[in-house]
């Protein structure tokens, strides 16, 4: 409908009701009774988009076996409307649960990269009956006040109490972080790590132990508060936050094959 990306796909918008409207790409039949497959959906990062290396990688992928896949940008992200900086983690939750209402249909596996981890894991809690399985990258449930919070000085701090923004330096892009003061505080309504995790479908957790911005202690902490019992964990020594080397990618898109199919038995 609208430009298409490096992906070749074209540019869909869903509605919402306040007027905004989220941004996606899907492939594959929508309905269940086109497919038998089971979907998969793509959960991205802070500040990133769905025209990322693991999102169209996995499109790829998906096409090649023919299994329906789901990217889209969050609220204030990528092509969706919306200022980044009036975004939170339950606005972002319910774009995700948007996305399951009205764009693709049946069980579908979620796989969330870094904050787009913790927007799956409360996406599962919250339709627990969509989701057969999760694969999640680097996942950072709690960041905004186990990771981000801890780190700004007293200056960011100054700012975010008196102006409620501050602008961080980003390594991975030429524009900064744009952390408010509402994300943090806000945030801390979905919290998930101080308590036992309502997820029971299976999970793969893909986590570099060179990681940056999550600390692959995170992840194992994750999995402790998981009720799943069929959690797995798969430390890459030399891995980044990223985890999109050729050889991630591999352990990506098969990680996800083996949950889908999975799910495709049942």
């Amino acid at each position: 409908m609208a430009d298409a990306d490096k992906s070749n796909s074209s540019t869909e918008f869903l509605d919402r009701p306040d007027g905004e409207t989220i941004a996606y790409h899907f492939s594959g039949p929508k309905s269940r009774v086109q497919n038998q497959c089971c979907g998969v959906v793509f959960l991205g990062g802070f500040m990133s988009d769905m025209t990322g290396t693991k999102a169209t990688a996995i499109e790829v992928h998906c096409k090649k076996v023919e299994r329906p896949f789901l990217r889209f940008d969050y609220y204030g992200h990528g092509q969706s409307s919306g200022a980044f900086v009036d975004g939170t983690i339950g606005r972002w939750r319910d774009d995700t649960l948007a996305m399951l209402d009205n764009v693709i249909d049946g069980p579908v596996i979620l796989v969330g990269s870094s904050m787009g981890g913790w927007i799956s894991l409360l996406a599962t809690v919250a339709q627990p009956e969509r989701v057969a399985g999760l694969v999640c990258i680097a996942p950072a449930p709690d960041f905004t006040q186990e990771l981000m919070w801890p780190e700004l000085d007293e200056t960011a701090r100054h700012d975010l109490k008196t102006s409620g923004v501050y602008y961080q330096p980003s390594e991975y892009s030429d524009e900064p972080y744009v952390i408010s003061m509402n994300l943090i505080e806000e945030g801390r309504n979905h919290l998930m790590l101080n308590n036992p995790i309502p997820v029971t479908c299976p999970v793969r957790i893909l986590q570099g132990m060179a990681d940056p911005d999550v600390p692959w202690r995170h992840a194992v902490r994750l999995i402790e508060k998981l009720e799943c019992p069929d959690a797995v964990l798969s430390l890459v020594k030399e891995g980044d936050h990223r985890l999109s080397e050729p050889a991630d990618l591999i352990r990506l898109t098969d990680a996800i094959d083996e949950l889908a199919t999975r799910a495709d038995e049942d």
